[in-house]
């Protein structure tokens, strides 16, 4: 008897210690809830805890996240997001949150669906009122080749809506970017890259809306062998052997590269407007490449939709530039260049036109340098409608440069009033 007792008082106990737990836990879900929860129109997420799924203001948690009271709790916890896993530390003497993410990656939609990824991410993070400020540090993996962090500054402004957000990354040598971005590039164990660059950025969160101010100087690179290509055939047939003053070489430098003669194998002003574009659109829809880009996308890494693959085609073309001069650059793009069905200024001169790449006439020219913006869709609309888009015509008969107005106005009249059979079909 007595033990049974014993038992229904242990039991008892037990069941009440249980209650006591879930109802602190109850309580200090509430509490949670109730401190975290955003208020209107705040900057919220929503997380899981258990059984419970919480809206917390993002604003309210950045401030306790950094408050000297709050912080020390954090010191030394790890966090699984969606970027890669995130350590936490807490500087008592600086009054400072420390984050470690590593390996880190973000997927920018404005430079392709794949992700950035990153061996080392750290930012600090200090707080006056809503003033935000810190430094930043990518590092490459260890012993990798120009290894070295890339380091900068940061200051934010915070408000319940968003945070605002301006860095500046310290100018560094390239082949240190290249090492902290894309530390697994073939070209990278045998390139030689001189040349320093630095970035301004600004963005807001949560809308994601990014500015880029990139700078660079002497850039410079060598060992990749593009040197061969001086004597490199086309596989699209003969040659055209066009002077840069032909109609069909002004026109599509009119309608790929304005500035071909101006820059050094790439155009930092065009690349931040394809960046712009495709930002606003999600995604890539403008690609900003040099024609000099463009040839290296032809002729050695291929057209793949990723940075990596962007920043090899910026190696090349920055070494082609070195090595074969605008002449030969511009002669090896009009004999790659694809037009539909066919690929090359001569093949294609005599496909849509019935004649040599050298005796076209300037409309046809602008037709011709109007498709290669996307020449499989314009060479279908031509067969399917008769015609070419006729703002992009108007566009590049506009674009090219070394003639008289005089001779502008013909040719836009001319553009404006050709209409020329589709080829038929092989």
């Amino acid at each position: 008897m007595r033990g049974r007792t014993v038992n229904k008082a242990l039991r008892f106990v037990l069941w009440s210690l249980l209650a006591l737990v879930l109802t602190a836990a109850v309580a200090l879900a509430l509490i949670v809830r109730i401190a975290l929860a955003p208020s209107k129109d705040e900057w919220a997420v929503q997380h899981k805890v258990g059984p419970l799924t919480l809206d917390l203001g993002v604003p309210t948690l950045i401030r306790l996240a950094t408050t000297p009271w709050f912080a020390p709790w954090l010191d030394g916890r790890s966090l699984d997001t969606a970027h890669g896993p995130v350590r936490l530390r807490w500087d008592a003497g600086r009054r400072q949150l420390e984050v470690r993410c590593a390996p880190c990656q973000a997927t920018l939609p404005a430079l392709g669906p794949q992700p950035l990824k990153l061996d080392h991410l750290g930012i600090t993070v200090r707080r006056d009122a809503d003033r935000l400020a810190g430094e930043l540090e990518a590092a490459p993996p260890e012993g990798t080749r120009g290894g070295g962090p890339l380091q900068g500054r940061w200051s934010g402004r915070l408000t319940q809506r968003e945070l605002h957000v301006d860095a500046d990354l310290a100018d560094a040598p390239i082949a240190r970017w290249y090492a902290v971005l894309v530390p697994d590039l073939p070209e990278l164990q045998r390139a030689q890259i001189g040349g320093t660059a630095g970035l301004k950025t600004q963005f807001t969160l949560p809308a994601g809306a990014l500015g880029v101010q990139p700078r660079v100087a002497q850039f410079t690179v060598s060992g990749l062998g593009t040197e061969a290509m001086l004597g490199a055939r086309t596989a699209c047939g003969p040659g055209a052997n066009l002077k840069a003053d032909s109609w069909l070489a002004r026109a599509v430098i009119a309608a790929e590269d304005q500035r071909f003669f101006q820059h050094p194998g790439y155009d930092l002003v065009e690349l931040g407007v394809a960046f712009d574009r495709n930002q606003q659109k999600g995604g890539i829809d403008r690609g900003g490449s040099t024609i000099t880009q463009q040839l290296a996308k032809m002729l050695v890494t291929g057209s793949e939709r990723s940075l990596e693959r962007k920043l090899r085609e910026l190696l090349y073309a920055v070494e082609m530039e070195q090595t074969l001069g605008k002449a030969r650059i511009l002669q090896l793009y009009l004999d790659n260049a694809p037009w539909g069905r066919v690929c090359g200024a001569e093949a294609a001169a005599r496909h849509y036109f019935k004649r040599p790449a050298a005796r076209l006439e300037p409309a046809q020219a602008v037709w011709l340098a109007s498709m290669l913006h996307a020449p499989g869709l314009a060479a279908e609309r031509w067969a399917r409608e008769g015609t070419l888009d006729p703002q992009r015509l108007k566009w590049v008969a506009e674009g090219i440069r070394g003639i008289s107005r005089a001779q502008r106005a013909a040719l836009l009249r001319s553009v404006e009033s050709a209409r020329y059979p589709a080829p038929a079909a092989e």
